[in-house]
């Protein structure tokens, strides 16, 4: 039995507190939140007690910690556990600072625990399924990727000061997709560019951010990747990618509420997307969760490291470096 501490009572808190709870073998122990409220619900909910983060890490009965609290708390929080000998499992970003998430992962390896990084789009059944046929060879050589990455709304300009811009915040995803499909042979980003605008709130460019951007990267091995991204889309969540290769191409679509077309004398019609989010990536995150306690069990390694999430914040940096210069950056 693995006894877990959960720091963040939110919305992707209550997500993965859900998912622990349903699984054989794991016990959620505690809930820490600054908002006592949240904490008080969440551990009402699954037979938790609420806790502090001092003692969390005080009690030797706590095997794992699963951080889903605010972005700039992860890189404490992930120190501290290592410290303990706690095994961690992260949100993404591990920190807005690569040189701070580069140190974080310095401290998980020097103590030994396991540390994964949720980056659960590589645990989506569609986005992995492409993934196992290109690893079969179905379409030969990987050469290049698109990806398109769609919110249905911006959130808060407020919201957005502390979230480390949309590179930081939202593309992260999209750079980690990239590693995942077009480097998985070992190429890396050789240069990158970025651009974007502010066309949705006005109020996002105000605090300095951006809402839509277009992102060019070239890889060591000379593949392409082209990821576009908005922060509106009136008809839902829009996450699609397609992969090209010498022998073929892989498409990955939308998830719908249903997959019915309906045909009539007004014309063809079907479902919009998931609204968002939480929808999209509900059996992803759950699939992610089991895989993180089976690796826990078995010693395998997880699909999604704490050395993935740093170089995913370096393409991130990079990215916030070209928009800002107007120029290539070379990595």
């Amino acid at each position: 039995m693995k006894n877990v501490a959960i720091f963040g009572a939110g919305r992707i808190g209550r997500i993965h507190a859900a998912n622990l709870a349903a699984l054989s073998g794991v016990s959620l122990k505690a809930v820490c939140d600054p908002v006592g409220s949240a904490a008080a619900e969440l551990a009402q909910q699954h037979g938790a007690t609420v806790s502090t983060v001092e003692a969390i890490f005080a009690d030797p009965s706590i095997d794992v910690v699963a951080i889903a609290s605010s972005t700039d708390t992860h890189s404490d929080l992930i120190a501290r556990a290592a410290k303990a000998g706690k095994h961690i499992f992260c949100e993404k970003p591990i920190d807005l600072s690569v040189p701070r998430a580069q140190a974080c992962a310095d401290a998980v390896k020097a103590a030994g625990v396991a540390c994964m990084i949720g980056f659960q789009r590589r645990f989506d059944p569609t986005f992995n399924e492409a993934r196992t046929r290109m690893d079969r060879g179905d379409i030969g050589k990987p050469e290049m990727l698109v990806v398109t990455s769609r919110d249905p709304g911006a959130p808060p300009a407020e919201y957005l000061k502390a979230s480390g811009g949309i590179f930081r915040d939202m593309l992260i995803h999209d750079f980690d997709i990239f590693r995942w499909i077009l480097c998985a042979d070992g190429d890396e980003a050789e240069t990158l560019h970025a651009t974007g605008s502010c066309l949705i709130d006005p109020a996002i460019g105000l605090i300095g951010d951006i809402d839509c951007a277009a992102v060019t990267i070239r890889t060591r091995q000379g593949r392409l990747a082209q990821i576009n991204t908005s922060r509106r889309a009136a008809y839902g969540y829009d996450q699609r990618f397609e992969v090209l290769g010498s022998k073929g191409m892989l498409q990955c679509g939308n998830h719908r509420p249903s997959e019915v077309v309906q045909s009539d004398a007004q014309g063809v019609s079907s479902d919009t997307p998931e609204h968002f989010f939480l929808q999209r990536y509900r059996e992803a995150y759950r699939l992610e969760i089991a895989h993180f306690f089976e690796c826990l069990q078995s010693g395998q390694p997880f699909r999604t490291s704490i050395a993935d999430g740093v170089a995913a914040q370096k393409l991130a940096d990079a990215a916030a470096q070209s928009l800002a210069s107007g120029q290539v950056v070379r990595l």
